[in-house]
């Protein structure tokens, strides 16, 4: 196949590069993105590194509700209407981060079609994404569902092979994901280690056998609390 013309629009040229309506962010490890209650009137695509996304409750109670990857978008609540943000972001790392304001992606999604169904791809991820978690969190124990956040985390396929969690993340982040206490997922983790599902050298490394564990209703993990 031939390479494309040259007026042909590429959604992954159009979001790495400074345009009318964008800005290419670069945000070292612990920089805000943006916080909770700040105006919304942007998107965000992440280039490069990990977004941590927070809520904090009216009681002062924060917790971690998501980790952002690469080509993934966030702050996509303005475009519903919404005025101001419902959470923190937070970069896990050093990021590259494209900026676009309202106008610049509404005016996109209307004129460029395969914009529109990268855009629309993600929302469909994201949506499945949450379903799941939903479903995880009222019918899962606390064990299991840290099992299955290890294993997106490792983005574990098919291969089979130990695959790494390439993010430091803490015991009382791990927590906050699947609504725990520390001690309880160090209590986990021990275990998984111990069943030979994980090991830990400095970084996690998620087994085949977890994985298995999970899909097949292994007895070494349990489903009720």
């Amino acid at each position: 196949m031939g390479k494309p013309a040259n007026n042909e629009f590429d959604p992954q040229t159009f979001l790495a590069k400074v345009g009318a309506g964008k800005t290419i962010l670069k945000l070292e490890k612990n920089r805000h993105v943006f916080e909770q209650g700040d105006a919304a009137d942007t998107v965000f695509y992440i280039q490069k590194g990990k977004v941590k996304l927070t809520v904090l409750s009216e009681q002062g109670k924060e917790a971690v509700v998501g980790i952002l990857e690469p080509g993934q978008f966030f702050g996509e609540g303005c475009l519903n209407g919404h005025p101001l943000r419902i959470a923190t972001t937070t970069a896990m790392e050093e990021c590259v981060i494209t900026s676009i304001t309202k106008e610049a992606m509404i005016a996109t999604l209307h004129t460029e079609p395969k914009f529109s169904e990268l855009f629309m791809a993600y929302l469909l991820t994201r949506n499945s994404r949450v379903e799941e978690d939903l479903i995880d969190q009222l019918f899962n124990s606390s064990e299991k569902r840290l099992a299955r956040l290890l294993l997106l985390l490792a983005h574990f396929g098919k291969e089979g092979i130990p695959q790494p969690i390439l993010l430091d993340i803490s015991q009382e982040t791990l927590a906050e994901m699947i609504g725990t206490t520390r001690s309880r997922v160090s209590f986990f983790m021990n275990k998984f280690r111990k069943l030979g599902l994980i090991s830990y050298n400095g970084k996690i490394e998620v087994h085949n056998s977890l994985l298995n564990a999970v899909l097949h209703d292994k007895p070494e993990i349990e489903r009720n609390d």
